[in-house]
């Protein structure tokens, strides 16, 4: 159940949807396909939810809080992917209750304080809230994390299934001299407005591709620039066919602020990145860094500093000996400790054997 991500995000419908399918397990997807005009994937049964945006968030959970407790009964487990949605928990023992599990996929308080439609006075109160709610659902229900380093939030130990990626078989082509990519969601904190500035001292030389969509607050900026040819936006391309997009670019982008949301929480694009053998262009945040570093697959550059991007991007422009090398390493580690098929396989026997227990 969702009603905070889109239907197609990444780590619900194309990890975790498939390897539960893969597993022959049977999935209800509870979604707002209609809100976001997606449609639901084959092999699922499709819940329609009104999707929550902004402060506008108490309709949609009560629908989901509805669904949970008309449909809950009917299944063995149900896995939540927005904190929202522990609202929706109490209660639903009345009859014969599935096991809830709430999949933790991000620091929740410390994004709380990144968003923009949260009136800051009241983010503290709102942060110490979700940490009460945390405790909370650490007593009512199973808990999974996406990252080791949320462990340090939690009294228990969870179990942690990793964000990992897909990662191809063969080795992709090497990296090329002419593109530039970004792979996410497009927001302030992750890099907009240097990404635009880089997107217009790059070209036309190298062209900056953007793959996903923009926040509104720089939504427009994204598509003048884009109107005057500083950059390309894709726009929301759904998971499998943007990762077809990275094969051959010269560098991938993940110019992060610092943030305490993306401090533990390793950039899933960066990981893609990798799989697809393109070179990582990040910023200093320790997760992000501790790949780049550990597997030798890219540069870190200092937060808010357009001037040091593009030198590293000239720099692996004019060294294609580097390039190659960045990328094939950044592939051979991605295959080694970082593809979702083996964490996929865990994922679904972790959820089985939650199902049956011995």
């Amino acid at each position: 159940m969702t009603v905070v991500h889109d239907p197609d995000d990444a780590r619900i419908r194309y990890r975790q949807l498939t390897a539960l399918l893969a597993a022959g397990l049977q999935v209800t997807y509870a979604a707002p396909f209609e809100a976001t005009r997606r449609r639901p994937p084959e092999g699922v049964t499709a819940v329609e939810l009104p999707r929550a945006a902004g402060r506008q968030r108490l309709s949609a959970v009560s629908a989901a809080r509805r669904v949970l407790h008309r449909l809950g009964p009917q299944h063995d487990l149900a896995l939540l992917h927005d904190p929202e949605l522990l609202l929706a928990v109490p209660g639903l023992g009345r009859r014969r209750p599935p096991l809830v599990v709430w999949d933790v996929h991000e620091d929740t308080a410390a994004a709380l304080r990144m968003k923009s439609w949260l009136p800051r006075a009241v983010r503290p109160v709102t942060g110490a809230a979700v940490r009460a709610a945390e405790r909370w659902a650490e007593g009512r229900c199973r808990l999974l994390l996406a990252e080791e380093g949320y462990r340090g939030r939690f009294r228990l130990e969870h179990p942690v299934v990793p964000n990992s990626v897909p990662v191809p078989d063969t080795e992709p082509v090497p990296p090329g001299a002419d593109r530039v990519v970004y792979l996410g969601r497009i927001t302030r904190a992750r890099g907009a407005l240097e990404m635009i500035e880089l997107g217009r001292r790059l070209g036309p030389e190298v062209r900056l591709e953007l793959i996903g969509p923009a926040d509104g607050d720089v939504s427009g900026r994204i598509a003048r620039a884009h109107a005057e040819g500083a950059l390309t936006h894709h726009g929301f391309v759904p998971n499998r066919q943007a990762l077809r997009l990275l094969p051959g670019a010269l560098a991938g982008l993940a110019l992060l602020h610092d943030e305490p949301n993306y401090a533990v929480s390793r950039p899933t694009k960066v990981m893609e990145y990798m799989a697809c053998g393109v070179p990582v262009v990040t910023t200093p945040n320790p997760a992000a860094a501790d790949l780049v570093g550990r597997y030798r697959s890219g540069t870190v550059v200092p937060f808010d500093d357009v001037d040091a991007a593009e030198t590293a991007i000239r720099n692996l422009r004019a060294d294609a000996t580097r390039r190659a090398l960045l990328g094939s390493a950044g592939w051979r580690a991605a295959r080694a400790d970082l593809d979702w098929r083996a964490d996929g396989q865990r994922f679904a026997e972790l959820i089985r054997e939650w199902c049956h227990p011995a």
